[in-house]
């Protein structure tokens, strides 16, 4: 009988958005083929302690962390983790404070602590949204492993998340978006009079006040003139230390249409149908993507040929500005339709590690574009083992 390849979903983690990939990863673990798979959850606690098992689904339902968890690679946790031991020595270092990752350490001599089998993990499939899981520094630590895991690699992630450097890679491709500025936390609360005036002297109302490193629109604030522009400012700082401010599109008054594509693929990429949110409120904040049901999602969106040929060509183009790999989805905006006037289409980020439950509207785009949920996992996980193949193919010493 084949062997089945182990995938351990990896999900949780320290930023804002761990209860966003607490419902991917659900999702995710509910749909797998587990017939094709062994599936290992393992979860990230908010304080950055690994758990696996039992500890990982009890994160899952949102129960809190127990004082000594069962840690990833311990085969006595459960029988799930005894199946999948493989023979390798390992040993779990003594517990660290709690703002830290809790490591595991290979091939340690069998006198300084005691052993366990180490989880053998053909793929690791993240789930962590935001920042320490969609900005390159877990990747990194695949990358020191050497195995295979889902999605863009560290360059495309560092860039995917840090929406100045993302903006400077689409500029430096040409393509089109709205004007912005980008600040440092400390010179707005250096000198907020300063940044005021170079905000209004670039830009116009209203604007969209964004932390540089993070998703799921947490801390944006639409700013419609100077007297909600400092609260704003404080709040977007309150979660990064480089804040983006953009020109909203269409002017005052006006709503644009938020378009969205998917992206799937390593070198030659591939876009599905172009979708539209209509959101339920003023913009497609946090609150209208996950607490309410009032935003309307619109797949395939009403579109020509002509515009939604573009949008996809313009996705495509966007995903290889940023080096990205596995899947990403491509947000745009498009200007209110104007009598006599030809509506102008602006990209506004990429999403290296989307929201993945089974209605959110990655899996949902690619569902309209004929590949189904569980295939579209399959196709990520084979995607992930091709990518780490190729990589096999580069020297890394001259010997």
């Amino acid at each position: 009988m084949k062997k089945k390849l182990r995938i351990g979903v990896l999900f949780g983690g320290r930023s804002g958005e761990h209860e966003v990939s607490l419902l991917s990863a659900a999702s995710i673990l509910k749909a797998i083929d587990k017939k094709k798979y062994e599936v290992v959850p393992i979860g990230i606690t908010k304080q950055g302690r690994w758990v696996t098992a039992h500890d990982a689904q009890a994160l899952l339902s949102g129960k809190p962390a127990p004082e000594n968890p069962r840690l990833a690679g311990d085969p006595q946790a459960t029988p799930t983790a005894a199946v999948l031991k493989r023979g390798d020595e390992a040993i779990i270092i003594p517990p660290v404070p709690a703002e830290s990752l809790q490591p595991l350490q290979l091939n340690v001599s069998a006198d300084l602590a005691p052993t366990h089998s180490a989880l053998d993990i053909d793929v690791i499939f993240p789930v962590l949204h935001g920042t320490f899981g969609e900005d390159g520094t877990i990747q990194g630590l695949f990358e020191l492993a050497d195995i295979a895991y889902v999605g863009s690699g560290v360059l495309g992630s560092a860039a995917g998340m840090d929406k100045d450097a993302m903006k400077k890679l689409f500029s430096a491709a040409g393509l089109p978006q709205t004007p912005y500025l980008a600040l440092l936390r400390s010179e707005w609360r250096n000198d907020p009079r300063k940044a005021t005036r170079l905000i209004e002297k670039t830009l116009n109302y209203p604007i969209f006040v964004k932390p540089a490193n993070l998703g799921s629109s947490v801390g944006i604030s639409k700013v419609h003139d100077r007297s909600e522009l400092a609260a704003a400012m404080d709040l977007a700082a309150s979660f990064d230390r480089k804040l983006v401010i953009e020109q909203g599109v269409g002017g005052p008054g006006a709503k644009p249409r938020e378009l969205e594509v998917a992206v799937l693929g390593n070198d030659t990429p591939e876009a599905s149908v172009v979708g539209e949110i209509v959101p339920g409120a003023e913009f497609y904040d946090y609150e209208a993507k996950y607490l309410s049901d009032a935003s309307v999602p619109i797949i395939p969106a009403k579109l020509t040929a002509a515009e939604s040929k573009q949008i996809r060509k313009m996705a495509i183009e966007a995903f290889r500005a940023c080096d990205c790999s596995g899947l990403a989805r491509v947000d745009f905006l498009m200007e209110p339709a104007r009598k006599g006037k030809k509506s102008r289409i602006y990209l506004n980020e990429i999403n290296t590690l989307p929201g993945f439950t089974s209605i959110s509207m990655y899996p949902k785009l690619w569902g309209a574009t004929g590949l189904p949920y569980k295939q579209l996992i399959d196709r990520l996980i084979t995607l992930a083992i091709e990518r780490h193949r190729e990589k096999q193919q580069t020297s890394f010493t001259r010997q």
